[in-house]
């Protein structure tokens, strides 16, 4: 069994700047997952946006508290707390946090069937 905090030191230190736009932590890696690629969690100041950008990998964002206005492809639709967002893998997509509070998202991501 593997047990991560996200106060442990071992994930504070995986701590960078995510698509110019948040601080995102590494929960857990491809290190030891065998058929996932990371669970992480990112924080997005109000205002800020996670730049619009392609991944290789299946994601989910799960928005934890706050929300803003979120794309993949060509869609676009505000989220909030308690919306999972499905992203297929190389889908375009960014997230803008367009609320007055910061932005907690846990991301998932895994390798396409």
């Amino acid at each position: 069994m593997i047990v991560r905090n996200m106060n442990d030191q071992e994930v504070l230190s995986t701590t960078y700047i995510a698509h110019r736009g948040g601080v995102a932590r590494m929960m857990m890696t491809s290190h030891f997952l065998q058929s996932m690629e990371f669970l992480a969690y990112a924080l997005l100041p109000s205002g800020n946006v996670l730049e619009e950008h392609v991944d290789e990998v299946e994601e989910i964002y799960f928005i934890l508290k706050g929300g803003g206005l979120m794309k993949v492809g060509d869609e676009e639709k505000e989220v909030k707390d308690g919306d999972a967002i499905w992203i297929p893998a190389g889908d375009p997509h960014r997230l803008e946090n367009t609320t007055k509070d910061m932005t907690i998202i846990l991301v998932i991501a895994a390798y396409p069937k």
